[in-house]
Order: C-alpha cells, then sequence, then structure tokens
C-alpha cells in the first residue's frame, strides 16, 4: 500500500471561518503543523481565496458530506497542489477531510491512480450536470442583460472545461481494451478540434493541419484518442496570442508508422520536468489540466503507439505522437 494514502488532515472551523481544531498529517498535507493552523483564518490554512473559504462552508454547513476540490499555488515555480476535501458538520463545527491528490499519484501502482479517477470522475460527474441545466435554463430567458448573458457566456465556456477534465480522469481510470480499427488521421485531428472549437473561436486561433501526400491509415480508437488530443490541442492554443496558429504536421515515418506533430512554441521543458512530463499533475505545461499529457500517454500506449516531447528550458516545445498504420 502506498503510504501516501494515510497521510490526510482534518479541519474544523468557527462562523467566523477560524480554525479550531487541526488533526492528522496536517504537515504534509498543509505545510503548516497542526499547532500552527490553530486559530487562523480558513482561507489561510488552505491557501486558497477568501470568497472560496466561504463556499467552502456553505457547502460544509449543509452537511451532506460534500465533496470540492481546491488548487494551490504556492508560488516561486512551485507546481500547484490538488487538494480534495470532504466536507460536513462534525457536532456544531463545520469541518473537512483533506487529502493532497499529488501525494496520492506520487509513485502510485497504475490500478491504484486508475481507481482514483474513475472515483473522482464520479463524484463530480452529477452536480456539474446539474449546473450545467440550469446554465442552460436561465440561458432560455429572453429578458437577460448584456451583461448577464456574457456570464452565462462565461459559465457554459467553465462547464465545457470541467467536463473536458472529467473526461481525463475517466480515460485515465479506464481498464479496458482499446477498439482498434483504421482511420484516416487528418479526420481525427479535425473532429478533436471540432471538440473545443468555441474557445479557439473566442481567441480566433486556427489549427492548421499540413498532411504528407499518399498518407495512409493508422490504427487508432477515435473515441479514446480524440477527446485526449482536442485537451491537448487547446492547452498550445491558450499559450498563443489571438489569431494565432496552432501547427500540426502529419507525415510518413519509420516503416509501417505515421507521426502527428505537435509544436507549441510557448512551452518550455524545465530540466526538473523532464522526467515527470507524462506523469499526472506532474507538469505544469497542462496549464490548469493536470492529466491531458499523463491521459495522452496512455491512450497512445494503448493504442500500440507513443508520444515523445521535446524542449529545453527555453519556449519552444514539439509533441510527436507515432501511430501503427
Amino acid at each position: 500500500m502506498n503510504a501516501q494514502l494515510l497521510q490526510v488532515a482534518q479541519l474544523a472551523w468557527s462562523p467566523n471561518l477560524r480554525v479550531t481544531r487541526a488533526e492528522g498529517d496536517c504537515a504534509t498535507v498543509l505545510r503548516r503543523a497542526a499547532s500552527a493552523l490553530m486559530g487562523i483564518p480558513l482561507h489561510t490554512a488552505l491557501g486558497i481565496t477568501q470568497e472560496r473559504a466561504r463556499e467552502l462552508d456553505a457547502r460544509a454547513r449543509e452537511d451532506r458530506r460534500g465533496v470540492e476540490f481546491v488548487v494551490v499555488a504556492p508560488g516561486g515555480g512551485t507546481p500547484p497542489t490538488h487538494l480534495r476535501l470532504v466536507l460536513g458538520m462534525d457536532g456544531e463545527e463545520a469541518s473537512a477531510g483533506v487529502l493532497d491528490l499529488g501525494a496520492v499519484l506520487e509513485g502510485a501502482p497504475p490500478v491504484q491512480i486508475s481507481r482514483l479517477s474513475s472515483s473522482l470522475s464520479h463524484e463530480i460527474r452529477n452536480p456539474l450536470s446539474s449546473v450545467k441545466m440550469a446554465v442552460q435554463t436561465l440561458a432560455r430567458n429572453t429578458g437577460l442583460s448584456d451583461r448577464d448573458k456574457r456570464r452565462l457566456t462565461i459559465a457554459n465556456r467553465e462547464i465545457r472545461t470541467m467536463e473536458r477534465m472529467l473526461w481525463l480522469l475517466s480515460e485515465y481510470g479506464r481498464e479496458g481494451a482499446a477498439n482498434l480499427d483504421s482511420h484516416p488521421l487528418r479526420s481525427v485531428v479535425q473532429e478533436a478540434t471540432a471538440m473545443v472549437a468555441p474557445e479557439l473561436a473566442e481567441r480566433r486561433i486556427e489549427v492548421d493541419v499540413k498532411e504528407e501526400a499518399d498518407l495512409p491509415r493508422v490504427r487508432v480508437d477515435p473515441n479514446r484518442l480524440r477527446p485526449v488530443l482536442a485537451q491537448v490541442l487547446l492547452n498550445v492554443a491558450m499559450g498563443l496570442p489571438e489569431e494565432g496558429r496552432v501547427q500540426v504536421t502529419l507525415r510518413q515515418a519509420t516503416p509501417g508508422h505515421v507521426s502527428l506533430i505537435l509544436d507549441d512554441p510557448a512551452a518550455a521543458l524545465p530540466p526538473e520536468e523532464r522526467g515527470t512530463l507524462f506523469d499526472p499533475f506532474g507538469s505544469r505545461l497542462a496549464r490548469g489540466a493536470g492529466l491531458s499529457l499523463a491521459a495522452l500517454r496512455r491512450v497512445m500506449t494503448g493504442v500500440g503507439g507513443d508520444v515523445v516531447a521535446e524542449g529545453s528550458a527555453e519556449p519552444g516545445m514539439v509533441f510527436t505522437l507515432t501511430f501503427a498504420a
């Protein structure tokens, strides 16, 4: 068993959002000794905003054992920490069990990561569906002001982002064999691009696909590759200025193989991330996704292919996906 699974912190706080009790492995999970957490504001203890702390408090006082996730960005080049909170009431106090997802995933065997990913995806999907239905219902109101319409546009965009993240979690947790078939690689890229078309259109970014003549079809499971590739394309696009172009090249590789080459001019690969680039939450390149590159490697391995990245500490990276023709 991974010893990290035992590292959980337990917090309780007063109605004025100050920590009244801190137990468990606070030093590992929250980077502070339990004694140092006593009496400080909840948002300081968790490393989040005051507004987010108030949201967590309200959710805890519903006493439904709700699950929430927060991202803590320490700064100074330190990768963000992803925390999972189980919220509820402990007697008269609001409380939370806090788990560091990065610590759980670090060094964990694939089956452990898979089960955790599937569990998290399931826990988030149901409440997100309710939020999506509520936003869609509000959008049908013809009396909305322009300001409210813009807010709903933002809400819809963030819902789509969360849906893609959930798919990545599900994909990383999937254990079944890929359903391989023969497909034109250009068509798979175009279908992946269509999945993030609204986000690309907002920034007026186009995906430019250059294909070598007489390229053979590749063996792939498009249902598994499309969403992962869509997220990676979007990651690259988000690093470009508006009206930029994402460059994708399809060409013959070694005999019997076809390569998809994706240029990311804005990303850099620091030496300390070379060994963790494709690990869950192992790189800042995911730009908030955390699992996009890890899921990409998992899918490519499942179809008998491979993915590698070339880059340095200076901006400018190249991802090469290799498929069996």
